[in-house]
């Protein structure tokens, strides 16, 4: 299933935020804080659509946490169906992904590399290795890095470095090589600055 691969300040700069977490977004929307493309500095509107607000919140949301178009559909249905407000339940699949945990722990620097890792085989859940990064962990899980993998020089840098402080629904342990899932993360726990109402009332539609 393809994935983007473009230009990651040129996606940060059309939605007005930093999707991938990386310096070079930071430091292109300090310098062209407007669209990119041609006639990006005299786009600026002064009235916005609902329907455009509705699809740039659904953007954000699927770049943030690399999904297809599909995939994100597919996964927006599943949250419709379950009991409970469906745009809370949507996020709490995202952040369920074993990608992003990977990512909240710190044992990657961004989404995408953590999804690398996953890809790699350098992760396991429960003593079992898993390498898809859209598998979604379960409260009481464990996420390990493999032994074998435990010495990879970007993972160290990562965890000596960053520092990350893990989400409150999440237990690192084990000199911070494997965390616990203590429970499904709430609407409160979640930091990512979607709105996800929005999604809802463009897939309501």
């Amino acid at each position: 299933m393809s994935r983007y691969t473009g230009p990651k300040a040129r996606v940060s700069r059309r939605l007005g935020t930093n999707i991938f977490g990386t310096k070079g977004e930071t430091v292109a929307l300090d310098k062209r804080p407007y669209p990119p493309g041609e006639h990006g500095r005299s786009r600026r509107r002064t009235t916005t659509s609902e329907y455009l607000l509705q699809l740039q919140e659904k953007q954000k949301a699927r770049f943030t946490y690399g999904l297809t178009e599909r995939q994100f559909r597919n996964l927006y249905a599943e949250a419709s169906r379950r009991t409970g407000v469906t745009g809370e339940n949507m996020l709490t699949y995202l952040e369920l992904r074993l990608d992003n945990v990977v990512y909240r722990t710190g044992w990657a620097a961004t989404r995408p590399q953590a999804r690398q890792f996953v890809l790699h085989g350098h992760m396991s859940v429960n003593g079992r290795r898993v390498s898809i990064p859209s598998y979604r962990v379960s409260a009481g899980d464990e996420i390990a890095v493999m032994e074998k993998s435990r010495a990879m020089a970007p993972l160290q840098w990562n965890v000596d470095v960053l520092d990350r402080v893990p989400p409150v629904w999440l237990e690192v342990v084990e000199e911070g090589l494997a965390a616990n899932v203590l429970s499904a993360p709430t609407r409160e726990q979640i930091d990512v600055p979607i709105r996800e109402q929005l999604i809802v009332e463009l897939y309501s539609k």
